[in-house]
């Protein structure tokens, strides 16, 4: 039975988030609140570690839920079941688009996307923020996570304004942020 949940709310998630892995992040949101396999707080963990791993950052996490909540197969459905809606959707689409290829709704429904994929995504990031930047269950200044504030400081400033550190590989920012969290323990 928890095989078949897991893979039944990955397939939901797969198949409404559209704009890649950061747009997984209000279903996942959802689903931990309804599930309780796991937290907001392990969600921003799940989040730093698929960013920071190869491969895609829904299906990473989909793997990983899957495996905490049932192991290797709990993994293997959940991943299953996340990335379906894609396969099945890009099978109708591959089928029927030579038909379609020139048609102004196809084109408009495309269009169309853009903005929910970008609305996903911005939802995912201002959610994910509060969850960095404070701690919970404190308030005024005490509550804001000062170390993460100036790491984030940091790297804005140098990814948008230091013309030699903004050439730099994200891969480069994303090392030296887990060293930096991982030195100061946050």
């Amino acid at each position: 039975m928890l095989y078949l949940q897991l893979f039944w709310e990955f397939f939901k998630t797969g198949l409404f988030a559209v704009g890649g892995g950061l747009a997984t992040l209000p279903f996942l949101q959802d689903m931990a609140d309804r599930t309780g396999w796991f937290t907001h707080a392990q969600l921003a963990d799940m989040l730093a570690v698929s960013e920071s791993t190869p491969g895609p950052i829904g299906v990473n996490m989909a793997t990983y839920v899957g495996f905490t909540t049932g192991g290797v197969g709990g993994a293997l459905v959940a991943t299953l079941g996340l990335v379906a809606p894609s396969v099945i959707v890009i099978l109708i689409v591959a089928a029927f688009l030579k038909a379609f290829r020139d048609s102004k709704w196809v084109n408009a429904a495309f269009y169309g996307l853009r903005p929910a994929s970008t609305a996903l995504v911005a939802a995912a990031g201002i959610s994910v923020v509060p969850i960095a930047l404070l701690h919970s269950g404190m308030t005024g200044f005490s509550a804001l996570n000062w170390p993460a504030i100036a790491l984030a400081a940091v790297l804005l400033v140098c990814t948008n304004w230091v013309p030699v550190v903004k050439k730099w590989h994200p891969i480069v920012f994303i090392g030296i942020s887990a060293l930096v969290g991982v030195l100061l323990k946050f």
